[in-house]
């Protein structure tokens, strides 16, 4: 398999990258846990990517993984990696009906959510429910609880197993721009940092993590993007690449986030440092959708 990117998967990226970088700088997630009217500008940029959901996979990756490099708050991805998975058009967000892995409802204060579950599909808008905030270790992904009194109304949908796979691998490619940031400025520390006069990145304990993090992060990568390539191309091992996506992104961001924060020592763990708020990022993201042993379960069940 080829995982050249094309030209134009190149620009999609760059391009990415530079509008993130300049709509959402980490002063702009800071104050998103205080109002999340901080993120309307960025999402008036963001809204004009909307039709990535419907496209290929390796693309809403590409985007994604620069999405979780600045750790972009908004319902996103709420939106191209489910509502647009189910082939939905406009903004919205799905709740999994009687989905362990998933028990709160994303960004639910959109325009739409579609009730998803094996007996089919239906969508109320966001008025008809009543949505109650989740407190969780990581602020720039808002979960909810719905109480729903109205009955939903029923849609023609993708299957459900088709867009879970694909929210699989769209966080997992997420989750690699998490880690990608982690490892780059635990290596630019550990370049800086200077201990008995000299920087710490020549002490060999040191070189061993953060050779581990570009290790793991390597893999994830290959196995994200395999995953992405399976799906589009639909090939019969997308159900398994699918899977093994999610495990070794999550093995990758909790691993970089552990390793990480032992590498920065004491300035890591202070408030006003930004590792803490891509570790909370890596770790939320490593529960959403299921963790690396609930993928582990479910492959092990497709392998056995």
């Amino acid at each position: 398999m080829d995982f050249t990117l094309t030209s134009e998967q190149e620009l999609l990226r760059d391009t990415a990258r530079s509008l993130l970088e300049k709509e959402c700088p980490i002063s702009l997630v800071r104050a998103y846990q205080a109002d999340t009217s901080a993120a309307d500008g960025l999402w008036k940029h963001l809204s004009q990517w909307l039709e990535l959901g419907q496209g290929p996979l390796v693309d809403l990756c590409l985007f994604l993984g620069e999405m979780g490099a600045v750790l972009a708050p908004g319902p996103f991805f709420a939106t191209t990696a489910l509502w647009a998975g189910l082939g939905l058009d406009g903004t919205g967000t799905v709740a999994f009906v009687g989905d362990p892995t998933m028990p709160y409802v994303l960004d639910a204060d959109v325009e739409s959510i579609a009730f998803v579950g094996p007996e089919g599909a239906g969508v109320l808008p966001s008025e008809s429910v009543d949505a109650h905030r989740v407190e969780t270790i990581d602020w720039t992904r808002r979960l909810f609880h719905l109480e729903v009194t109205d009955e939903p109304k029923p849609v023609e949908t993708t299957p459900l197993a088709d867009l879970r796979e694909r929210a699989w691998v769209a966080l997992s490619a997420e989750m690699l721009g998490t880690t990608r940031w982690l490892l780059d400025r635990t290596i630019a520390y550990a370049k800086e940092r200077r201990q008995f006069a000299r920087p710490i990145g020549s002490f060999q304990a040191v070189q061993h993590k953060l050779a581990d993090m570009a290790l793991v992060h390597e893999q994830a990568w290959s196995a994200v993007y395999y995953a992405a390539m399976a799906i589009d191309a639909d090939d019969p091992d997308r159900h398994r690449a699918a899977h093994v996506a999610k495990i070794m992104a999550g093995e990758a961001a909790t691993r970089a986030a552990k390793d990480g924060i032992q590498v920065h020592g004491g300035i890591g763990y202070t408030w006003e440092h930004d590792l803490h708020l891509y570790i909370r990022r890596a770790y939320g993201s490593e529960h959403l959708l299921g963790t690396a042993d609930w993928h582990r379960d479910r492959l092990a069940e497709l392998l056995l």
